[in-house]
């Protein structure tokens, strides 16, 4: 695809998220489709964040951005990254630290699009 898609981070909400996955940057994944948890990408390849929950929820809003953290270590997506492209439901409470820019919604949507139709796909997440 070959375009950018941006995110704004929810560094009042999930500071200590944000500061760890900002400081994790630059980093390339493998993204695939999730089949469960609705119109999701999703990787179990996450960089391990260590933070405990914060802002977590079960349940995303179109566009954002979700982390299984480290802590507490019986959580279900631990070190997976998710990212909807419509409302989504987890399997068990991810850290929601961001959400992409409503003028790029539908450039997440052609990638989750594409994904599911073509299979995974390499992301590069880097700062802007």
């Amino acid at each position: 695809m070959g375009k950018k898609i941006r995110f704004r981070l929810y560094a009042d909400a999930a500071p200590l998220t944000t500061t760890a996955f900002e400081q994790a940057l630059p980093f390339s994944i493998s993204f695939l489709h999730a089949r469960v948890s609705g119109q999701e990408i999703w990787t179990d390849k996450a960089p391990g964040l260590d933070v405990a929950q914060e802002n977590a929820s079960i349940f995303t809003e179109p566009g954002e951005i979700v982390i299984g953290p480290l802590k507490p270590a019986r959580n279900k997506i631990c070190n997976c990254i998710g990212i909807f492209y419509c409302e989504g439901k987890l399997l068990d409470c991810g850290n929601i630290f961001g959400k992409v820019f409503e003028e790029d919604l539908s450039l997440l949507q052609l990638l989750g699009d594409n994904i599911w139709k073509h299979g995974a796909a390499e992301l590069s997440f880097n700062k802007i």
